[in-house]
């Protein structure tokens, strides 16, 4: 993810994580919600060495409703993310391992055959909770894979013609790696558009790594994150007053012709198969927003747009076959693209 808090304008929760606030209710102000999310980098920092954009990602696709996939090598803590940013929310949350024999109905629930009443009844899956871990979702076939696209953009289930609604907020946060193939099935482009960010979890550097291993030789268990100290810093209701609050945070015509202008730039790449859709655009706009208000702004500037435009973009393009050939990559593609574009001032 290239979200860089240096291009922000004055100091946000992700520069130096606030103190823990008490949770507000409903009724909670946009400090409050700022400060709690703020505070779950904190949290997230006891399990997590490093990786803080990562954390960042997650939360600005609660924000945002949206969803979050996360790719990186074997043994980047891509799961121990997920799982420790669990922890630190006041919110249910449950894991699914997604392998080739996973059937749509483990996912999303199916119909039971009560004997006692003769009836069939709805058992609910694990995709009804507020945050999900579908851990190696390229693991499974395309069927079950599919099996999340209505819960990811209807945020409900639908079985035997009924719709049933999923908890609020909700989230999908799917883990992949990238390097392996044998036994995978690569997502579709449709399914990856479902996604708002895309985040890839690099390797650490030398400093954090000896971090890590001195984590480990003083006793830690990533299994036990209640040992490393983990607790609740941000409740639902936050969640949803951060939704609302980021729903007010304005945005100038001339900084959404900008994103206009750049989703229409890949259109027109020559290196480029597929550009962005105006559901990228859109949401572009919405990320855009969200770190915004996380930065303690309520309005958008190009810095937010161009530091939110890889991770909410660069999976919604796809590469021409000769531009592959030539080792062109998408993320310079996009690059080129934003940078064709006349900053708004």
């Amino acid at each position: 993810m290239t979200v860089d808090p240096s291009r922000t304008s004055g100091p946000g929760p992700f520069e130096k994580a606030p103190p823990q606030s008490p949770h507000s209710g409903p009724a909670s102000s946009s400090n409050t919600a700022r400060a709690a999310l703020g505070a779950v980098r904190a949290e997230v920092a006891k399990a997590v060495v490093g990786q803080d954009p990562a954390v960042a990602g997650i939360l600005i696709a609660l924000l945002c409703r949206g969803h979050i996939l996360l790719e990186g090598v074997p043994g980047v803590a891509k799961t121990l993310l997920v799982r420790s940013v669990a922890a630190a929310l006041d919110v249910d949350t449950k894991r699914v391992q997604f392998t080739p024999d996973l059937m749509p109905g483990d996912v999303t629930g199916s119909l039971v055959f009560d004997a006692a009443s003769s009836e069939f009844t709805f058992r609910e899956g694990p995709v009804f909770t507020n945050l999900l871990l579908a851990d190696e979702i390229n693991r499974t076939p395309p069927k079950t894979q599919a099996s999340l696209l209505e819960a990811m953009e209807e945020r409900q289930v639908t079985v035997d013609g009924v719709g049933r609604p999923l908890p609020s907020p909700f989230l999908v946060a799917a883990t992949q790696n990238p390097v392996e193939y044998e036994g995978t099935y690569p997502l579709p482009e449709a399914q990856l558009d479902r996604f708002l960010l895309k985040v890839t979890l690099p390797l650490p550097p030398r400093d954090d790594e000896i971090t890590v291993l001195t984590r480990h030789a003083a006793g830690f268990d990533p299994r036990d994150l209640a040992a490393a100290g983990l607790r609740p810093v941000a409740s639902a209701a936050d969640v949803e007053a951060g939704i609302e609050q980021v729903r007010r945070v304005s945005v100038a015509p001339q900084v959404a012709a900008y994103i206009v202008d750049i989703a229409r730039a890949t259109r027109f790449s020559p290196s480029l198969a597929l550009g962005v859709s105006p559901r990228g655009a859109t949401a572009l706009l919405g990320t855009s927003r969200a770190w915004a208000w996380l930065n303690g702004r309520d309005f958008v500037t190009p810095d937010d747009v161009q530091a939110l435009a890889q991770s909410t973009l660069a999976h919604r393009l796809s590469l021409r076959p000769e531009a592959e050939l030539e080792g062109v990559s998408v993320g310079s593609v996009l690059d080129a693209a934003v940078n064709s574009v006349p900053v708004p001032r």
